[in-house]
């Protein structure tokens, strides 16, 4: 097979058609690369980048260059929801992300729904749909990835944590009207991406986890709002990665259910039996990012082996990245990959 680029080889594994070997890429938003070794060597630094477009798409320029990932991935955080739907931020500094300061609500059922069109034109949605739109005109070979933070996650983010997760069990009519609030306002800050030029959307739910809801609120508000935003994202022209943290053991059975074109997975996850059990699903991961940060090339370089052998689809991070992980190792995990040339279907 003749060499193609890293988009249509992104495309064609995410549509289950032959490649001549796994991608190797690092998303963005949650699972991002903008490690300081990068950004040092670079000069676009964060947190400065949040919030310059050009600066944004510089830095994801350096992550391609100086990683060895095939991909472009913005933003850099999983504050950008939160922040417009009205919670305070704490911008980070260049080696600490962006974290919520306060959450904007006590409870669900005091949520105010904002105008969504109105909402998109405030915080820094202009600033990443318009560092996407310049990669993507740069770039068309290369795959450019516009991250959402996930309906439980970005539900969690602007009401009281622990208060919105009892609420899923005793205030479910509130529970299931912000649920959809926030759906409604990813949804359109999924197609503004879309629209942008993001070609991928990959969203990162940490929150829905088996660990954190448990199995039954997974199965009754995660799997149908992620449905129904992966299903949009689609209709949009997009093919869609979801990522699921932690162990997935309590909710494996419903991993299936869930309509992106790949799941993504943390290390703990044994990637090669969920593709045995589940041969439909297409997988991402999950080198370690503990590894990655403190263990050796030639640790990393036996890890990402054994994944491009197992047949992973696609090789990545399996969660957010430190940002003190050495660009040395991200550099053995993207080259091991990149001379494997294995044919995946």
């Amino acid at each position: 097979m003749t060499d193609i680029s890293p988009k249509e080889r992104l495309a064609r594994v995410l549509d289950r058609e032959t490649a001549d070997r796994p991608p190797v890429i690092c998303p963005g938003g949650m699972m991002n690369a903008a490690v300081v070794d990068v950004m040092k060597k670079g000069g676009h630094t964060l947190p400065e980048a949040h919030h310059d477009d050009r600066m944004m798409a510089s830095l994801a320029e350096d992550v391609n260059e100086f990683t060895g990932f095939e991909n472009y991935g913005l933003p850099f955080c999983m504050t950008v929801e939160a922040e417009v739907l009205g919670s305070a931020i704490n911008f980070g500094t260049l080696g600490c992300e962006p974290k919520i300061r306060e959450e904007r609500y006590a409870s669900a059922g005091s949520v105010e729904r904002l105008n969504i069109r109105t909402a998109l034109e405030s915080g820094r949605v202009g600033t990443v749909t318009r560092a996407v739109h310049y990669l993507a005109g740069k770039h068309g070979d290369i795959p450019v990835i516009g991250n959402l933070t996930g309906p439980v996650s970005t539900a969690a983010s602007i009401v009281e944590p622990m208060t919105f997760l009892k609420g899923l069990i005793k205030d479910r009519d509130n529970s299931a009207r912000l649920l959809d609030y926030v759906t409604d306002f990813l949804i359109a800050y999924g197609c503004a991406l879309i629209e942008s030029g993001a070609s991928f959307i990959s969203i990162a739910d940490p929150t829905a986890t088996g660990e954190i809801m448990g199995p039954a609120s997974f199965k009754k508000y995660a799997v149908p709002c992620l449905n129904r935003l992966v299903g949009a994202l689609n209709e949009a022209g997009a093919r869609v990665i979801v990522h699921i943290c932690g162990d997935i053991r309590t909710v494996r059975q419903y991993i299936p259910e869930i309509r992106s074109q790949a799941i993504s997975t943390d290390a703990v996850v044994n990637l090669k039996k969920l593709k045995d059990d589940y041969p439909q699903l297409v997988t991402m991961g999950n080198v370690s990012t503990y590894a990655l940060e403190f263990q050796t090339p030639e640790n990393i370089v036996e890890q990402t082996g054994r994944l491009v052998r197992e047949s992973v689809d696609i090789v990545a991070p399996a969660c957010g990245l430190s940002t003190s992980s050495p660009i040395e190792n991200i550099r053995a995990m993207t080259k091991t990959v990149k001379e494997s040339r294995v044919l995946t279907s």
